[in-house]
């Protein structure tokens, strides 16, 4: 079976491709019959590796398919690495991909570009499968790339508008930004350790002593990291996820949820190893963590668009994976990867469901009443609300209160940021539910035309709450009395080539600093409920009586004005002065122009000569001669 094993990314490649050339002649039952197939049979496929993998002595399974590229020192295989981690990335990309697919079919049924839509998503899911299972540095890196060219085209899916191109072009552009601190850190460990086969690298990482100050792991690990802010949306290159909101819902939660913007904290996982040789990278990378939680989820307090909300909910998400990691808590920071995947995939795709119930109206002002017009809909977002805000037996309770109680160990500091974070979330999360489904209908005309979504969008929503409410019990932590099973079963790949790994288990207050965050997280989530179950008045009433306060965060600190102002602006003014001065003036003007201006002086001067004459050629005939006898005889 391991033979048909390199089929796992190679079928949605074929999907994009037969979709892209030929889908629009098909229909969109051929469209929808090979864009789903070749995404479960990846699944299956992963499935039957994964097993395989979980068989074997180490947990690893290499599949190699001859030498890629060779030249000097340098030898990339091209192949695939199964383990533990990259094996469960695996099932979570081809699994939810599968539910979001499914769900795509009811909610682009309508769409004339059906067909081009699907060899996006399937283009997707083939360059995720290379990131993740990439068994050396430039393969991921060609995954790495691909996604971000996928993330340009979904989000700029309704190139016919103004807003999608330019969000899209955005998220290409920053992602750029990030790319280029990525290929240096490759670079950087190449000249470090001689390979870019990730294998390699962790085996020689495992003989080398930690960096006690500023080195040159030091310097590649930080440069991995802004590879990492840029694909993850991390302080400070996370303004494009907001904006990406623009493409269609599913990518929202295929690409800005599920997996995507998680590539930054699997790659830091892939190398942990490394990381944990260089204490000053793991301290940014904490710290940045934190500040990026507690950033994007005041962000999220006050955002009118139900997209946005998720949105920011999503940077701050990830601000806790990176927390997570930096505490060294690369377990428990994938692990909320995993949980995250569920819980936020979910709710995307339940505000996918709303969004068209309200004849696409996505201001959350205008909504209200919904739980009684779409009741799968709301239980499922229930579901996905308790679970990201930490509601004990949920996932998200146990992935979150793990990486809390790591960042205590490092910094208390962390801690409370952390749980200021939590605690804002709860808020955000449950003034979302209460002004989209509490209280009186605001539209009335939206209202009574709203319906249930079709089960090709309900049925990957109950499998994602399943999922959401259930998954946390692979990860209890032992201080609940649980094994942290999770924790277990990555730890082959996330130690792997390390000789003196460290022990897992810390003394710490766990229960109490559970208590304490999860008892604020509900009374804030309560006091959301409360506030807005009848409607928008107390924020309008807030917001009159503090308007600095409420603007500052409606309008994202300003940080997007700032960067036109003071970076984007300053770039256009001195790319119109070369553009002027240098092309304009310089190239066109004395390089191009001038030279024809003068030929055609010229031109004109010497033609005053012509006048078709004879006698006046005679007389310059005669002159000339004239001429060169006084040259030659003077």
């Amino acid at each position: 079976m391991n033979k048909y094993y390199w089929l796992i990314p190679i079928l949605p490649l074929m999907g994009a491709a037969f979709n892209g050339l030929l889908g629009k002649r098909a229909g969109k039952g051929v469209v929808t019959f090979v864009a789903l197939g070749v995404v479960l049979g990846s699944l299956l496929l992963g499935f039957s590796a994964f097993f395989a993998m979980k068989g074997l002595p180490d947990h690893r399974l290499i599949l190699n398919y001859g030498e890629w590229m060779a030249t000097g020192s340098l030898s990339v295989p091209f192949g695939l690495a199964i383990d533990p981690l990259s094996g469960t990335m695996m099932l979570v990309i081809t699994g939810i991909g599968f539910l979001i697919h499914l769900y795509s079919v009811g909610y682009m049924h309508d769409d004339e570009g059906y067909y081009r839509f699907f060899a996006y998503l399937n283009l997707f899911v083939f360059f995720m499968l290379t990131l993740v299972l990439g068994s050396s540095l430039v393969l991921m890196f060609v995954g790495w790339e691909g996604v971000g060219l996928c993330s340009y085209l979904l989000i700029g899916y309704f190139f016919e508008t103004d807003f999608a191109p330019e969000a899209g072009l955005k998220a290409f552009l920053m992602n750029r930004v990030g790319d280029l601190g990525v290929a240096i850190g490759m670079m950087v460990l190449f000249a470090a350790f001689g390979t870019l086969t990730v294998s390699d690298i962790l085996t020689q990482a495992g003989h080398v002593a930690p960096e006690v100050g500023f080195g040159v792991l030091t310097f590649a690990t930080l440069m991995l990291f802004v590879g990492a802010t840029g694909k993850s949306a991390q302080l400070p290159l996370y303004l494009w996820l907001p904006d990406a909101m623009a493409g269609p819902t599913p990518v929202s939660a295929l690409i800005h949820a599920a997996t995507m913007v998680t590539s930054g904290i699997y790659m830091i996982c892939r190398l942990a190893p490394v990381f944990t040789l260089t204490p000053i990278t793991m301290n940014v990378v904490a710290w940045v963590g934190a500040g990026t939680a507690l950033f994007a989820a005041t962000i999220g307090l006050v955002q009118r668009d139900i997209k946005k909300v998720l949105a920011y909910s999503t940077v701050s998400q990830l601000g806790y994976m990176f927390l997570g990691l930096g505490a060294s808590g690369f377990a428990a920071g994938f692990f909320h990867v995993f949980t995250h995947a569920w819980f936020k995939a979910l709710l995307f795709l339940g505000a996918g469901s709303v969004i068209p119930a309200m004849h696409h109206e996505q201001d959350l002002f205008k909504m209200g009443g919904l739980r009684n017009k779409t009741k799968i809909t709301f239980f499922t977002m229930v579901a996905g609300t308790v679970a990201i805000m930490g509601f004990p037996g949920t996932s998200g309770f146990f992935s979150k209160d793990e990486i809390l109680y790591l960042a205590f160990l490092k910094s208390p500091v962390l801690w409370v940021i952390g749980v200021i974070a939590a605690c804002c979330t709860s808020f955000y999360m449950w003034r979302l539910m209460a002004l989209t489904f509490w209280g009186e209908p605001r539209d009335h005309h939206a209202y009574d035309h709203a319906h249930e979504s079709p089960y090709s969008m309900t049925v990957p929503l109950m499998v994602l709450a399943a999922g959401s409410l259930l998954w946390g019990f692979w990860g209890v932590p032992e201080a609940f009395g649980g094994h942290f099973a999770v924790g277990e079963w990555l730890k082959p790949a996330l130690t792997y080539g390390q000789t003196h790994a460290a022990h897992g288990h810390h003394e710490g207050p766990a229960i109490l600093l559970a208590v304490i965050s999860t008892t604020l997280g509900l009374g804030c989530g309560f006091a959301g409920w409360t506030i807005f179950k009848k409607g928008p008045a107390a924020e309008l009433a807030f917001a009159a009586k503090y308007p600095f306060v409420h603007n500052l965060l409606l309008n994202k600190y300003y940080v997007d004005e700032g960067v036109e102002l003071y970076l984007l602006a300053p770039i256009r003014w001195f790319g119109n002065l070369l553009w002027k001065l240098f092309d304009v003036i310089l190239i066109d003007g004395v390089g191009v122009n001038l030279p024809g201006a003068l030929a055609r002086v010229f031109g004109d001067f010497t033609a005053l000569f012509q006048t078709g004459r004879v006698r006046n050629y005679a007389l310059s005939m005669a002159l000339g001669a004239a001429v060169l006898l006084y040259v030659f005889l003077k």
